[in-house]
């Protein structure tokens, strides 16, 4: 009994981490259920700008052919800015000083299989997004203020490639994408990640989310969330 499961020990393979993103915001949203809304740029009018948010992820990988690996990973971010303000959002129009909260995330499950897995390194796969959208915006000293909270399950296509020029060392591309109906969210890592002899590995490198939205639930949206991220995981 000892040498089956000390040989099925050696392909099983698990990990668990998180880290820090720095994503820099940029690009308009706008309400399409009222005429005459105005597009807000997230710069200008919603004052945000770049901020550290937290990602977490755990991975199985197992040597069962038929069956995908699986990753779960949690992404949020937060925005929020303050100032002087001068339109119309969600019908209702802001001209004093205004201030607002802004979070954006999204848990991802993941199952994909390894179609190569050596030097280079390649896996195709689904990604199963649960994507939650909650705003507040209040003009400061009155009553006027606008808030919504949406959720919805995207599935989008996953690939990644990869290279390990030495061992415990892989330097990867990671790429979940969907478009439909006008409509296209995309989600970008490149990285490189190192293993230890401890099962302990860093990672960092570079993290582009990106958003367009033609009239989903009343909302026109171009987002772009992009900068560098650092982590550090714990693999079995």
């Amino acid at each position: 009994m000892a040498a089956p499961l000390g040989a099925q020990a050696d392909f099983i393979g698990a990990s668990i981490g998180g880290g820090m993103w720095n994503a820099s915001p940029s690009g308009t949203i706008q309400k399409t259920n009222n005429p005459g809304e105005s597009e807000l740029d997230i710069d200008k009018d919603l004052y945000w700008g770049s901020n550290n948010n937290v990602y977490a992820f755990a991975t199985l990988e197992h040597p069962v052919p038929i069956l995908p690996n699986v990753r779960l990973m949690y992404t949020r971010i937060s925005q929020d800015g303050e100032g002087p303000a001068n339109f119309t959002f969600d019908g209702i129009s802001y001209t004093g000083n205004v201030k607002n909260d802004f979070t954006i995330a999204t848990t991802d499950l993941l199952f994909y299989y390894e179609i190569l897995d050596n030097v280079v390194s390649v896996d195709l796969g689904l990604n199963i997004r649960n994507l939650s959208v909650d705003y507040t915006i209040t003009e400061t000293g009155s009553s006027t203020t606008s808030s919504d909270s949406s959720s919805q399950t995207i599935p989008m296509l996953y690939g990644m490639v990869g290279a390990s020029p030495i061992p415990d060392l892989l330097i990867s591309g990671e790429l979940s994408y969907i478009a439909y109906s006008g409509s296209t969210i995309s989600d970008f890592t490149a990285k490189v990640s190192y293993t230890t002899s401890f099962f302990v590995g860093v990672e960092a490198g570079y993290r582009k989310q990106q958003y367009t939205f033609d009239d989903v639930n009343d909302t026109n949206a171009d987002l772009s969330f992009d900068g560098v991220f650092a982590g550090a995981y714990v693999k079995f």
